[in-house]
């Protein structure tokens, strides 16, 4: 059996931290690249532009449609392949781009949903008084829509948290690789257990820090 789990947490906490620590870094560097990149997405399905409406809904649905591990491999093998530069930059730069880019499909979608949710008679309105399209968007659209897109947001964060967990067959040092670490100390079930109730941790109280921001904000209207 092997010494217990709370044996084998008090002797090795600090790697767990710093796992614990690797993964929330990497989650927000995904999301916060993501939430740029998928405005940009957003902006571009809501342009009323056929064309690019299509590419960005293909953009959307291939990387919605398809598994994060093998866009990771994609990413991990076949862009330095692509663009040599990457093949001057620590490795981790391209798992990190897979997360991006799969992140950044999921946020347009939040966003798109975010600017829809508004009354079309808001911007109907702000027309007539003469305000410009972009002007109604900045001014009156998204400080309405925001009230929907960043609960939303906060819940991508919550999931990409999770996500990352695919990071550690890369080597990046996330809370999963910490297990791959512990395995070579021949613990093969403690730390699993371990990971797993970190994760439990973190997911509830981001979780809960959410639902009192969707309250806080319903209060606001």
């Amino acid at each position: 059996m092997g010494p217990g789990i709370i044996d084998v947490l008090v002797e090795y906490w600090p790697l767990f931290l710093k796992g614990a620590l690797g993964t929330l870094r990497y989650a927000a560097i995904a999301v916060a690249g993501g939430t740029v990149l998928g405005a940009l997405i957003a902006i571009l399905r809501l342009s009323g532009n056929k064309i690019l409406d299509t590419i960005a809904g293909i953009y959307v649905d291939v990387l919605r449609g398809t598994p994060l591990l093998v866009q990771m491999y994609i990413a991990y093998f076949f862009l330095p392949m692509v663009i040599p530069a990457l093949n001057k930059v620590d490795k981790e730069v391209t798992v990190l781009i897979a997360l991006t880019l799969n992140s950044s499909a999921y946020v347009s979608e939040i966003i798109r949903g975010g600017i829809n949710s508004v009354d079309i008679g808001q911007s109907e309105a702000a027309r007539s008084l003469g305000m410009s399209a972009s002007h109604t968007m900045t001014k009156i659209i998204l400080p309405q829509a925001l009230k929907n897109i960043l609960p939303s947001l906060a819940n991508e964060y919550i999931s990409m948290i999770k996500e990352t967990s695919m990071a550690g067959t890369f080597m990046l040092y996330e809370l999963m690789y910490t297990r791959t670490i512990l395995a070579n100390k021949y613990l093969a079930w403690q730390p699993l257990f371990i990971i797993a109730g970190i994760y439990l941790i973190m997911t509830l109280v981001l979780t809960n820090l959410v639902k009192l921001m969707e309250r806080r904000l319903s209060v606001s209207d």
